[in-house]
């Protein structure tokens, strides 16, 4: 999906009811409890989630949160791919107790994939699954979001499954980039100082 296309759908979708649930989805991951380098990221066997991985990527960059940076799990990794994206499905299995594993399946996951995720949260991974309505993913995830089999329908807009993963898929990573709301006194004084003096300047973001 370009730019402007998706830009246009962000627009549409502002105020509905499915902004209100990638936003929750977003900010359960921000608060995941996961290490610099705990927050791993799969897809599918035949849709590897770059675009959400360069989102969080940049959204972990502008908000100065290390933890939202993901490690993208791959299922075949070619000869000559630099270390970053050289990491296979191996890591899976090694995953700790305290780690992050979202799982962005735009597709059927396969049962090798879902047997692999299942192993993490065994091993004591807490599960965010990003999908297009798999049944057997439900069952895995500690938090869910779900498109759909249809595609993402909010306020009488359809969209198909494709673009619509993808408009979550920005959507998601531009609200874990968003600060935590605060609560509070704390939160509370910071709220009218910002009255006061005004908001500080947000660094410019891009699609």
């Amino acid at each position: 999906m370009d730019l402007e296309r998706t830009t246009l759908l962000r627009d549409l979708l502002a105020g509905t009811d499915w902004t209100r649930r990638t936003t929750e989805f977003a900010r359960s991951l921000r608060r995941a409890k996961h290490p610099p380098g705990g927050l791993l990221l799969v897809g599918t066997p035949t849709a590897e989630p770059w675009h959400l991985a360069a989102h969080l990527d940049t959204e972990a960059e502008l908000a100065g949160v290390a933890e939202l940076a993901p490690v993208l799990v791959r299922h075949a990794v070619p000869a000559g791919a630099p270390p970053h994206l050289a990491v296979d499905l191996r890591r899976l299995a090694a995953v700790r107790r305290g780690e992050t594993l979202l799982v962005a399946a735009a597709d059927t996951p396969g049962e090798a994939t879902l047997e692999r995720v299942a192993d993490a949260r065994r091993a004591g991974a807490t599960v965010f699954a990003l999908d297009a309505g798999d049944r057997d993913l439900a069952g895995l995830a500690h938090d869910r979001l779900s498109i759909g089999e249809d595609g993402l329908v909010a306020d009488g807009l359809i969209v198909p499954v494709g673009d619509g993963f993808e408009v979550a898929s920005h959507l998601v990573s531009t609200a874990a980039g968003q600060p935590l709301p605060r609560r509070g006194v704390r939160a509370r004084l910071a709220s009218a100082l910002e009255v006061i003096s005004g908001p500080a300047p947000r660094p410019q973001r891009s699609l």
